[in-house]
Order: structure tokens, then C-alpha cells, then sequence
């Protein structure tokens, strides 16, 4: 068991603060600014109110608030987690006596990381409350958003299990509090807990839940790890940490859940019934729609005596979800490797909001091998959500080296360097035509396709000559003038199709490689967050043309003149005035060029 506060305090990783703050906006904004910081820390809340004046337990914030953070929380880098999963699944035949007593002692102490089912109440059960005194009001669920649908916890975790009871599942999810007694569950179509939910509906019965809040931090990054389907998340838990997880059975139903967790909200989900859910502001930066979903009626609320409530903020990068990603990227490369031999590394860039863009080493041994790489990472587990994905050999600069990275990738590319499919997405994904299904890019740069440089211009001269031919550009700048693949991005007027842009652009070929069109709000000199505005906005099937050795990337807002038949979504910005009155308060610092640099009001 891990005291996460006494951990970060001890290490300096820790902020406290002791002036009052309100659920509502508030403690979410000011964790979403000092995430965003160079040497961001955790947030410790202990004057938790609302606007009523109630008082609420502690709040604590950006857990996972750094990578100091992240290797304390493991207990060691996850690196060195990686190579005991590689040892495990790759074991050295042992060569004397010696190695083999080793060896099975090693096999032998693997016993001690399955969870262990435990008698009595744990921690998370010194308070009990029943029936109508289990009300989700008296947590301190945050809303972060102006134009979220009301509070959300954001740090819980959903414990579930299989209709025969063989199965257990720890999945981290938002979860909206509709009134005191109903939560609901965001359960994606894609997770196992929505499998368990559809076992349940067919065999008509309730589905018991219990979500646990706080307790051991690896815990909640366990439950977004992209483990096998079946595979409960505790035994990764035990894994890492060299026993297995202590749990305790629920109060009101026969779900088991941590011993040390601060809060648990214990209930059943009746799968006739649902309620629309959100409008939430996500982890890609945009809100999601409100759809329906199911919910859980509450049976009980227990907890320590002096809980601590857990919550994370999602919004545009960087965040927490940053440093997690960092951890699940690391750990997981011995087991990618299972499918795709070859590979060297792998990256998650944060802007890219990890499935959104993924960059890959690959030892290449005959042609196409990349390509066959990539529909590899597309059909393994949560890698078949990725979006786009760009694949180099073994001599290319490190790919977390991104500025010499993309120098690599632009030298060797052509448009026939891409490979543009289509397959699952995530739920969250608002680009693609439908729910759940749009394109993807895969980039070969594997191969150099000897690329002939443009005849450049100065980028006002680029701008008069593309408005002669077509009068719909306000505003333009070259990236990676150097390279042999300039990227020209310019703020377009979306009067005309971007299909029409290049057919017309086209006379000026000599000029210019790569044109990707903006919405008249972007940044242009920003490159961090048009990343983040392109690889979220385009579905690579309906917005990339090809036109010879030119490509135009639409990453513009969609609508039915794009054959876009959804509401296109709001971005998540910090509301003025709410981030004002923290400032005026010395909670916050107004740091006008961090916000400008991370868009925090848009």
C-alpha cells in the first residue's frame, strides 16, 4: 500500500493548497494550468467547497502530475517493468544448476501477484452509509468544463465481472452524476465492461458495480492499461509491485474492490434503462456529444475515516493523461513486439493524444515490411484505434528527437509513401464520418522516394499567388523550409472544397509540396498544437488529396458540405473569468505565455 500524498510531499512533487476552492470550475482549472508547467506538481485541496458553502474532503490532483511522479508511483522506472515482461515471455534457457533453481524460484514468487480475496472489511469500508444517506452529492466531483453536462467523477475505478462470476474487470472511465443516487457509466462499445453489461442484458438481470476512488495510485493506471480481452487489470497491479492486490467484497453487492481505496460507490446497473450522457470536454480537447448510456443506481457509499477524493482533468494536451501514456508506452513495448517482431521503439507523442499519432522503429527485412507493420498495430487490441501512424527504420534519429524526426520523414517522402485504410476508432474520435469507424494514414518512410525539393518563396509571395488563383487564404506559414517537404499551413475560407484548393493550386506545384488548411482560429506559428488540431480534425480517408507529388490535408471544421452528417464539436477552453478570480486570489499565476502557448482559452 502506497500513501500517495506522504509519497509526493516527501519527494517535493507536492502543492498544498489551503485557500478555498469550489468544485464547480475552480479545483479543475487550476490543476489544468500547473500540469501544463515545466515543473508541475500534484495539488493537494484541503478548503473544498461549493457555492452553497457546503464542505466537501480533500481533493487531490494531477497524480501522475510529472515522470519524478510516474517512477515513484512504480517504484522504479517502467522501463525496468518492461524488460521483466520481456524476460517473461522471452526466458533464457538456464545453462547450469544454479539457473535453474533461480529460475523456478522466479516462476515460484509469481503466486504472490494474484489478488488476494480477503475476509472482513478493509479501510475503504471504516464508514458506511446506506440507503438514502449514500448520496453522491457529498463528494467532491468536479465539473471542468463551462459547457460540461454537470459533475463527473474522473479518477474512479469501475470494478465489474462477468455474468458467471469468472471474469473480473478494472476499467477507468468518466462518470456522470445525474442526482444523489445515479451515476452513470460511460462504457464504451469497445471496453470489456460494456461486454459484461451485454451478458447481463441478455440474461435480464441487474449488473453489479462498485467504483473505487483513491487507495494505491497504480491502481487507476492499471485500469487503462491495454491488456489482453479477460485479462483483470489486478494482476498487473501484482506484477509491478511483487504482491498481489488486497480486496475486500462490497457491502451491497459481489463485487470485490481494493482494501485501501478512499471511496467506494457501490451499486447495480438495470440494463433496460439509460440516460443521455455528457456533453463532456475529453481528453482529446473536444467535447464529446451527449448520448446514452447506462447508469447505476446507488446502494452505498463507504469510506476511510479521512478520505482523500481523487480526480484527474482532460482537456487539450499537455496533461496528466501525458505522463500515463509515457508509463503505458514503456511497459507495453515487450508485448507489441509479440505481433511485430521487428520493432525497435515506439512513441506516443502527448499532442497526438496517443491514439490519435504513433511513431515507430522498425527493423525492415523486405519490402512493404512496414506496411505490414502497420495493419499489424491495427489489428492488436487498443492499437486499433490509432489513427496515423508513421513508420521509419533502424538509422533514423531517435523518435523522441521529433524536430529531427520530422527532417527524416520529409526527405524520403512522397505520396506514395502513404497507405490510407479505414477500421475502428475510438468512440471519442469526433473526425470520422461515423461512431467508431473512419479512416487511417500510415506513413512508409522506411523507403527515401528521392523527393525533388520545391522552388520556394517567401511566404507573403506563396500567399498573393495562391489568392490570384483562388481568393480564400487570409493567412500562411512554411514549416521545415529546408527539407525537401515544406509544409505550408494556411488559415482557409471554407467557401470552396478543399478537393477544389488543389485541382486549382495545382499551377503552382513548383512552389510548394504539402498545403494543410486551418480554421481561421489557429495559431499558425504554433506547431505544438496544430499537431493536435490536424491529427484530432482530419479522417485520412475523406481529408487527404493527392494531386501527383502534392498532398492537401482538409484539417478544417467539418459540415455537410464535407459529407459530415454530426455536430462538430467545441474545443475546451478555460472560462476568463473563473481563471481571473484564481489569479486575483494568488492560486493561480496569470502566465499569459503559457496560455497563449497552450490555448488554454482558445
Amino acid at each position: 500500500m502506497i500513501d500517495a500524498v506522504s509519497l509526493l510531499r516527501k519527494n517535493g512533487l507536492l502543492k498544498q493548497i489551503d485557500e478555498r476552492v469550489d468544485i464547480d470550475l475552480e479545483i479543475a482549472h487550476t490543476s489544468y494550468i500547473e500540469v501544463k508547467k515545466s515543473d508541475s506538481k500534484a495539488l493537494l485541496f484541503t478548503n473544498v467547497t461549493d457555492k452553497s458553502g457546503r464542505k466537501y474532503p480533500p481533493v487531490l490532483t494531477n497524480l501522475y502530475g510529472s515522470k519524478e511522479a510516474t517512477r515513484l508511483i512504480f517504484g522504479c522506472e517502467p522501463d525496468v517493468i518492461a524488460e521483466r515482461i520481456e524476460a517473461l515471455l522471452k526466458p533464457k534457457k538456464p545453462k547450469n544448476f544454479k539457473q535453474k533453481l533461480d529460475f523456478l524460484a522466479h516462476l515460484y514468487s509469481m503466486k504472490n501477484t494474484l489478488v488476494k480475496r480477503e475476509s472482513g472489511r478493509g479501510e475503504c469500508q471504516e464508514r458506511v452509509l446506506l440507503g438514502d444517506e449514500a448520496r453522491l452529492s457529498l463528494l467532491p466531483a468536479l465539473r471542468t468544463w463551462q459547457g460540461d453536462a454537470g459533475r463527473f467523477i474522473t479518477m474512479g475505478q469501475v470494478y465489474t465481472q462477468s455474468l458467471d462470476g469468472e471474469q473480473a474487470n478494472l476499467g477507468m472511465y468518466r462518470l456522470q452524476i445525474y442526482d444523489d443516487f445515479r451515476l452513470g457509466m460511460h462504457w464504451q462499445i469497445h471496453k470489456d465492461g460494456a461486454h459484461f453489461f451485454h451478458e447481463y442484458k441478455r440474461a435480464g438481470r441487474k449488473m453489479p458495480v462498485s467504483v473505487a476512488i483513491g487507495g494505491d495510485p497504480l491502481y487507476i493506471w492499471c485500469g487503462q492499461a491495454p491488456l489482453p480481452k479477460g485479462v483483470f487489470e489486478l494482476l498487473l497491479y501484482g506484477f509491478i509491485r511483487g504482491r498481489g492486490a488486497r480486496l475486500v467484497k462490497s457491502i451491497t453487492n459481489e463485487i470485490y474492490i481494493p482494501h485501501d481505496a478512499d471511496f467506494v460507490i457501490e451499486g447495480f446497473v438495470d440494463t433496460d434503462k439509460f440516460e443521455i450522457e455528457g456533453p463532456f470536454g475529453d481528453h482529446t480537447g473536444f467535447y464529446t456529444p451527449a448520448e446514452p448510456f447506462p447508469f447505476m443506481q446507488v446502494s452505498a457509499i463507504t469510506s476511510k475515516r479521512e478520505p482523500i477524493f481523487y480526480a484527474t482533468v482532460v482537456g487539450k494536451p499537455p496533461l496528466e493523461d501525458k505522463f500515463m501514456g509515457y508509463a503505458t508506452e514503456r511497459v507495453f513495448l515487450p508485448l507489441l513486439r509479440t505481433t511485430v517482431p521487428e520493432l525497435i521503439d515506439y512513441n506516443m507523442p502527448e499532442n497526438g493524444v496517443f491514439h490519435n499519432l504513433i511513431l515507430a522503429k522498425i527493423n525492415t527485412l523486405y519490402p512493404a515490411h512496414a506496411k505490414q507493420a502497420m495493419h499489424a498495430f491495427w489489428g492488436v487490441g487498443q492499437m486499433s484505434f490509432v489513427k496515423h501512424a508513421i513508420f521509419v527504420p533502424s538509422d533514423a534519429p531517435r523518435l523522441e528527437d521529433y524536430d529531427g524526426f520530422s527532417d527524416y520523414v520529409l526527405d524520403r517522402f512522397a505520396p506514395h509513401a502513404m497507405l490510407i485504410s479505414e477500421g475502428v476508432c475510438d468512440q471519442l474520435d469526433h473526425a470520422s464520418p461515423n461512431s467508431c469507424f473512419g479512416g487511417k494514414l500510415g506513413i512508409d518512410a522506411t523507403i527515401d522516394f528521392a523527393p525533388v525539393a520545391p522552388n520556394l518563396l517567401s511566404d507573403g509571395e506563396l500567399l498573393d499567388k495562391f489568392n490570384t488563383i483562388l481568393p480564400a487564404f487570409s493567412e500562411l506559414y512554411t514549416y521545415k523550409r529546408q527539407s525537401k517537404n515544406p509544409i505550408c499551413v494556411v488559415k482557409f475560407d471554407k467557401s470552396v472544397s478543399a478537393a477544389l484548393v488543389l485541382e486549382r493550386l495545382g499551377a503552382l506545384r513548383e512552389h510548394f509540396r504539402i498545403i494543410v488548411l486551418l480554421d481561421s482560429d489557429a495559431r499558425l506559428k504554433n506547431p505544438y498544437m496544430i499537431i493536435w488540431r490536424v491529427v484530432n480534425n482530419i479522417d485520412a480517408k475523406r481529408d487527404i488529396y493527392i494531386n501527383g507529388e502534392l498532398v492537401c490535408v482538409d484539417a478544417t471544421k467539418k459540415g455537410e458540405n464535407d459529407g459530415y452528417t454530426r455536430a462538430w464539436p467545441n474545443m475546451t477552453d478555460c472560462t476568463k473569468s473563473v481563471v481571473k478570480s484564481l489569479a486575483d486570489r494568488g492560486i493561480v499565476g496569470y502566465d499569459e505565455v503559457l496560455f497563449e502557448k497552450f490555448e488554454i482559452f482558445g
